[in-house]
């Protein structure tokens, strides 16, 4: 229990290092380490709620997280300039305002009767908090490539709060989420790569107009 906690630990903190990155290929490295750690607690976690389905998902997660997502974010910055686009939120506020994200969502999940070992809760709390984090990063980033990772962010909470509180379910759930995060991102490289050779930057405050 101590290494799933430790683990859950540790997605934070590559959360604050993805959000914290000054560009969109150095948040791709830490998000794919975040991923790595997704797939060891999805490892961890099927020992321990006897939940053999959950090694399927962690086979699914690597491939989709840990390989082809970062590959294709760092694959898309090649082709894109971000030296020019402003970094958004200084990164020093991102430490107070995850520890208050984090100390609110277990906050909510303590009075909350759940069917998972009452030492888990820390970790349901953890991966919560990911939504709020990927929100954190969506609207603190001027780098729009940047923003894309708020969404992976959310995406990874999502996909460990299911491990959680639906683990029996088959691995054709999880294929679904997967498959669903991977053609998103697609989907959004492709309409960042679209804008930045419209107006020739990253910059979300330069998307000011819209034309029909």
């Amino acid at each position: 229990m101590l290494m799933i906690n430790t683990l859950a630990g540790l997605l934070i903190l590559t959360s604050l290092c993805v959000i914290a990155m000054k560009t969109a290929k150095k948040s791709a490295i830490f998000y794919a380490l975040q991923s790595l750690v997704l797939v060891l607690l999805f490892l961890c976690l099927a020992g321990e709620m006897q939940a053999h389905e959950l090694y399927m998902w962690s086979i699914g997660a690597f491939i989709t997280k840990v390989v082809l997502v970062p590959a294709i974010l760092i694959y898309a910055t090649k082709k894109l300039n971000e030296s020019a686009t402003p970094s958004g939120l200084n990164a020093v506020w991102l430490i107070p305002i995850t520890a208050l994200i984090v100390v609110l969502c277990y906050w909510v999940v303590s009075p909350i009767n759940l069917p998972l070992a009452e030492s888990l809760k820390p970790v349901l709390s953890v991966s919560l908090g990911h939504f709020l984090l990927g929100l954190v990063c969506i609207v603190s980033q001027r780098n729009i490539l940047k923003q894309v990772f708020g969404y992976c962010l959310m995406e990874n909470g999502s996909h460990l709060t299911l491990a959680l509180l639906a683990n029996k379910a088959p691995e054709l759930v999880e294929i679904g989420i997967a498959t669903d995060a991977l053609f998103a991102v697609i989907i959004m490289v492709l309409l960042v790569n679209k804008i930045y050779l419209k107006i020739n930057t990253l910059d979300a405050k330069e998307l000011t107009g819209l034309k029909g």
